[in-house]
């Protein structure tokens, strides 16, 4: 089972995709690609987070939800109404979390904080909400879909690469 992080998929929210300037023809495709995007990544037996802004306007959340693959926690976000949080396709569903996966201490939130519980001992804070236009605080990742490639990530990914032995 892998663990799996994503944010501000925004399905349905047409006006979002022209402001972001998102790469899509119309918010249909959008909704497509996102749905493709994760259904690739994510096994039917991986967990996935979702920090935040799952759907806004979408015409049919609880399907949508229902043909996403993994199990699926919502950290819910600004854009995510009481209709949303009680879609039957969550595991889970709360405003924050503080998990571990991969052996790393993790902080979840929709938001990004300037501190977390356990920061300063190397815990992680992933969020969403800035859809990439937040410069990080070390050890801090927004894994929305906008600076991540329209796509869920693990925490491998979010792991800077090791420089090869020897390399000068």
């Amino acid at each position: 089972m892998t663990t799996w992080f994503t944010a501000d998929t925004h399905f349905g929210h047409g006006s979002l995709r022209a402001l972001l300037r998102r790469p899509f023809p119309s918010t249909a495709a959008m909704d497509d690609a996102l749905a493709a995007a994760w259904n690739e990544a994510v096994q039917p037996n991986d967990e996935i987070w979702h920090l935040g802004d799952f759907a806004v306007g979408h015409p049919d959340p609880g399907g949508l939800l229902a043909a996403l693959n993994g199990t699926k926690h919502l950290v819910t976000g600004n854009n995510d109404p009481p209709a949303t949080r009680a879609l039957p396709g969550w595991a889970s569903a709360r405003d924050y979390a503080e998990i571990e996966a991969d052996g790393q201490a993790l902080v979840l939130c929709h938001y990004p904080f300037r501190t977390w519980n356990g920061g300063p001992k190397g815990a992680w804070n992933l969020h969403g909400h800035s859809h990439g236009r937040l410069k990080p605080l070390p050890r801090q990742f927004d894994v929305g879909v906008d600076p991540r490639g329209y796509r869920p990530v693990r925490v491998a990914d979010l792991r800077p690469a090791r420089a090869a032995k020897g390399a000068a």
